[in-house]
């Protein structure tokens, strides 16, 4: 893993933090030269607690998930919103999820134990995954679990003969992979033919496998699932799946008797991570899938069905930021300036992994221009560590608090130990006041798990 070349035509956009507008989490503003979220000083919060840490506006968390239930009531009023525990999850986001009328999406047993742990209802849990293992069948349906997701024919079998054990019928969805190609990263779609997801429309073998699904005695089928991707703009392609979708549905009708009466659209909006971004809203968002929906069930004549939206990125990402420490400074002339931050890709992959771009700011600076051009670099033993690539920032100085912003959602549920680096905590800020929602990491914890 390398570093990129340094692009050389970037200009410092000179902009102060409050210029950067769509990656601020709601409550952030800047008073006395530094950087407020939820009332919060992250200045003091981050030299009194330590950094690498990750840090939440849980009104801007709250305000999302709200847009999406207003966003419904207005454009689909039957509808329900689940939060796509994969962006972010703990504990606590789980209870705030439950507090806002939200039903959970899970993948794998660690994420249904977790909800299970912070009390969720069960009845309002739905398991995804594309190879969910015998155990964490178990698990999930001796749990209550409402719905599994399926994801194949082999699975299929597997929920009837677990369900049969326990004496139950166990309600099912079909995940369909609609062939639909999505505006965005090629490592984030998922609704294309060429994807490990669902059940492929190619040859029929997804129109058939409805029939086994009908057969099978022990599990009800109950709806229809497609995920075409994340970090998605542009919403034709929303428009199109739908359609792919209620043709789907409509010949399911026809050959099998059977109409469905829930329709999962998947995920939600994207987000802006730099500030010249202009993602779609949340709003316009519920009214396309809405509209797209009631005009396809009419031309295909099949019944409004009751819609699920699993939206995760766009309720947490915002409300989420990193700060770090600067370790290091150095220069390479005519090459690029490298400031040296005391995370990286432990606690952000996203970079690295596809030069995900980001926006950063000090934030004991908050209130100056960002006037230079550098490489934010973490601390690992890769070249290719970078949280941010030829960036915008101030001149930075040794002991400086950076803030990464946008870095709510696949941050922390992707971080690592490595080189033994613990992971950060995380703090839910509000009402002026910051709350330790998950402890950082010893290196106790590093070795809990050995056996001499």
């Amino acid at each position: 893993m390398s570093m990129p070349a340094p692009n050389h035509d970037v200009v410092a956009d000179n902009r102060t933090t409050m210029q950067l507008g769509p990656v601020l989490p709601l409550t952030a503003e800047v008073k006395d030269h530094h950087l407020f979220i939820g009332g919060v000083d992250m200045v003091k919060l981050a030299r009194e607690k330590g950094t690498a840490m990750y840090v939440f506006d849980e009104a801007d968390i709250r305000h999302r998930m709200r847009e999406y239930h207003d966003g419904f009531k207005k454009n689909y009023p039957d509808a329900e919103v689940l939060y796509a525990s994969k962006a972010f999850l703990n504990k606590v986001i789980v209870k705030i999820a439950n507090e806002e009328n939200m039903s959970l999406d899970v993948s794998g047993g660690g994420e249904l134990a977790i909800a299970r742990a912070a009390g969720f209802p069960m009845e309002r849990v739905y398991v995804h995954g594309n190879n969910k293992t015998p155990e964490e069948l178990e698990e999930a349906i001796s749990a209550g679990a409402g719905t599994i997701v399926l994801d194949s024919r082999i699975e299929l079998s597997r929920v009837d003969e677990i369900a049969r054990k326990h004496g139950i019928v166990q309600n099912v969805f079909m995940r369909i992979t609609p062939g639909v190609e999505a505006d965005t990263l090629d490592y984030i779609k998922t609704g294309c033919e060429d994807s490990k997801f669902g059940f492929n429309l190619r040859d029929d073998f997804a129109f058939n496998c409805v029939g086994d699904v009908l057969k099978a005695q022990n599990v009800r089928l109950t709806g229809f699932h497609m995920h075409i991707g994340s970090e998605i703009f542009d919403l034709h392609s929303y428009q199109e799946a739908v359609g792919v979708m209620c043709n789907f549905m409509a010949r399911v009708r026809d050959k099998y008797g059977f109409e469905t009466k829930n329709f999962d659209v998947g995920g939600g909006v994207g987000i802006a991570y730099q500030a010249d971004d202009k993602p779609t809203t949340i709003e316009h968002f519920t009214k396309v899938v809405g509209d797209s929906i009631r005009s396809q069930c009419k031309k295909y004549g099949i019944p409004e069905p009751h819609v699920l939206c699993e939206p995760g990125r766009s309720i947490v990402g915002r409300a989420g930021v990193t700060l770090y420490t600067v370790g290091i400074l150095k220069t390479l002339p005519g090459i690029r300036k490298y400031v040296a931050i005391d995370g990286g890709m432990s606690d952000n992959i996203r970079t690295a992994l596809y030069h995900a771009d980001y926006e950063a700011t000090i934030a004991n600076k908050a209130d100056q221009p960002r006037t230079e051009i550098v490489t934010l670099c973490g601390k690992h033993c890769e070249s290719g560590d970078a949280v941010v690539l030829d960036g915008s920032l101030q001149k930075a100085d040794l002991g400086d608090i950076v803030c990464v912003f946008d870095t709510g959602a696949y941050c922390y549920t992707m971080s690592s130990n490595y080189n033994g680096q613990p992971r950060p905590a995380i703090y839910f800020v509000s009402d002026g006041k910051a709350r330790l929602v998950t402890r950082r990491e010893t290196y106790a914890d590093l070795m809990s798990r050995d056996v001499d």
